[in-house]
This record gives structure tokens, C-alpha cells and sequence, in this order.
């Protein structure tokens, strides 16, 4: 896999927003509240935020930043909307090392208070270094669900319905359908659809292993459009492209799940199964970023997959502001 293409240039999320370098210097001081120096990949997951959400210019330096306290990020951003976003860029850059760290995480809460952040996703960070984990990784089930299907999942095995095909419910139809694809223009956003199954060994939905069609259509879709592999690197670059694109639970439900299956190695379900350090700290601003930037979303109950079989892939990149190479410079679809 090539690492020296050079990415389209996408919109970053928030450009010359004052305060940005508080920000990164309050990330910083997560990275290093535990009394170490920075890491590699803390000064790439700063690099990236800084190109990718600031629209700062590069090379990026970590030396060149603020000293930060929770008082003085908290004062820096009084008066600007970017208290939120600066919580969640925090909470992620405590999980970069791979592991759950008391002492970043604690840091983190330290700035959640003074800027009055209090999200789900906080609760669900107490919960998990408090040894309640598996409580805390019921709640990301349930916020994936509501932001998913709008609804709380409240009984049962969420595996079953992850993959509802199985023991008799097959349903061939359905699967044909899918299969169908594969006869539409090279080009199409269909017959992509169809390949990528292909190359990545999934059956269709309907069959017998499949995922669940009202998941996979919006998820698959994403993957597509994307391009970002169904590997754990993949996966958990998709998921924060869709926290973005259908930011409802963006950090409970799709954000932490994704590094607690592939870069802790915790296993939610068995459907996603667990990796560790998945997380690439080059492109993960890009897919938040470029979730936040793109004017589709696979995930409204009224956006109809079957709508946009014929189109093809590279006009609806083009019509919903995704690059035409799609988001994964380093592995250009």
C-alpha cells in the first residue's frame, strides 16, 4: 500500500476557527498527561487534526503549542460553538495509545467540566476505566441501534439481528436482487456495490451469513463511496466517516465502538468481532472531516439505495462532495 499519493484536498471542518491551537494543545496534554513524552502516532492524530479539522497549513509542529489547562482552553474557546467539538476530538485522542489510560481519560473529564460537556460518550468513558466495561459496551450497543433504526435496542441477542437470514429465514429474492447488480455498467455505483461484496467474500443480503439489508445497504454504501476496505482499518475509518455524515450518537455510537473493537481489541458483538491498533492516525481527521463535508447520508431512512444503482460511482462522489479517487488516500478506489 503506497503512502505518498497525495490526497484531494477536502473542506476542513472547522477553518481558522479561533482557538484551534488551544485545542490541539489541550490534545497534547491528554497524549501526555500520564507523564510521557509524545508518540509517533500522537504527533500523526495531531497533524491530522490540525490539516484535516483547522485547515492549518504543513509541515504541523507540537512543539510550537500552547501550554494548556482545562481553565485555559475553556477561556480560549468562551464566545465560539467549538466546545463540542474540542470535547470529542479529546476524548479521542486519549484512546490513540490503544489502551484505556486512567490518566488521559481523567484528563479528559478534567477539560469535559470546564467547558460543561457532559455527552453520553463521557459517561461511557467513566464507565470503562470504573470496571463496568461490559455496561459500557451495552451502551454503545444501544446508542449504534438508535442512531441506526431510531430506536433503543432493549432485549435479545443483537446478533440476531445483525444477521437475520440464517436457520430458514434465507430469502432468495432479496439475494437475487443483489446478485443482479453485477449485469449493470462497470461504472455504476451498482455494480461497485456488487464487486465490493465480491472481493470481500460477504454474501448478499437474504443469505443464509448475511448482514441484516436495513444495515448493510446504508453501511456498504459508505464503504463504496468511500472506499475504505472492510478490513479493521477500514471498518473504523467508515464508522467515523458515518459519525460525521449521520451525526446522531457520533461518539457513543459509532466512534468509541470502532476503537474499542479494532484498536483496543474489544470485542462488542460477534459480527464486528476485535483487532488492536487499527486506528490510522493519517487519515482518521480526513474520514471525520469528510463525513462532515459530504451531502449525502446512507443512513436516512429516506435515502433509497436502490435509487442509485445505475448512476455512476464517480458522479455521485461528485454530487455529494466525496473526492472522485473516494477518501482513502492510501488506498485509492
Amino acid at each position: 500500500m503506497s503512502t505518498n499519493q497525495t490526497p484531494t484536498p477536502i473542506p476542513p471542518l472547522r477553518p481558522d476557527a479561533a482557538g484551534a491551537d488551544q485545542v490541539l494543545a489541550a490534545m497534547a496534554a491528554v497524549a501526555t498527561a500520564n507523564g510521557a513524552a509524545l508518540s509517533d502516532i500522537d504527533r500523526r492524530m495531531l497533524a491530522g487534526a490540525s490539516l484535516y479539522i483547522f485547515g492549518q497549513g504543513t509541515p504541523f509542529d507540537a512543539t510550537a503549542l500552547p501550554d494548556s489547562t482545562p481553565e485555559s482552553l475553556a477561556s480560549a474557546l468562551t464566545g465560539t460553538d467549538l466546545a463540542q467539538d474540542a470535547a470529542r476530538m479529546l476524548a479521542v485522542m486519549a484512546l490513540v495509545d490503544g489502551k484505556l489510560d486512567t490518566d488521559r481519560i481523567d484528563s479528559v473529564f478534567a477539560y469535559a467540566d470546564a467547558l460543561d460537556m457532559h455527552d453520553p460518550y463521557m459517561k461511557l468513558l467513566r464507565m470503562s476505566i470504573d470496571g463496568d466495561e461490559p455496561a459500557a459496551l451495552a451502551e454503545m450497543i444501544n446508542a449504534n441501534m438508535i442512531s441506526i433504526t431510531g430506536k433503543p435496542w432493549t432485549s435479545g441477542d443483537i446478533n440476531e439481528w445483525l444477521t437475520p437470514y440464517g436457520h430458514g429465514h434465507e430469502d432468495e429474492k432479496m439475494a437475487d436482487r443483489f446478485e443482479a447488480l453485477e449485469e449493470l455498467p462497470e461504472a455504476s455505483f451498482g455494480h461497485h456495490f456488487w464487486a465490493h461484496f465480491k472481493h470481500s467474500n460477504y454474501e448478499f443480503p437474504g443469505e443464509p451469513t448475511a448482514l441484516n439489508a436495513a444495515f448493510s445497504k446504508p453501511h456498504d454504501s459508505a464503504h463504496v463511496l468511500t472506499g475504505f476496505a472492510t478490513d479493521p482499518r477500514g471498518e473504523l475509518l467508515v464508522s467515523t466517516f458515518t459519525s460525521t455524515m449521520h451525526p446522531y450518537y457520533p461518539l457513543a455510537g459509532h466512534v468509541l465502538p470502532v476503537i474499542f473493537s479494532w484498536h483496543l481489541n474489544v470485542e462488542i458483538n460477534k459480527v464486528a468481532k476485535d483487532a488492536k491498533g487499527a486506528l490510522d492516525p493519517d487519515v482518521f481527521w480526513r474520514a471525520w472531516a469528510g463525513g462532515a463535508a459530504t451531502t449525502v447520508d446512507t443512513f436516512d431512512p429516506k435515502w433509497d439505495f436502490w435509487e442509485h444503482i445505475e448512476t455512476p460511482l464517480i458522479d455521485l462522489r461528485r454530487r455529494w462532495a466525496i473526492p472522485d479517487e473516494g477518501l482513502d488516500f492510501k488506498n485509492p478506489s
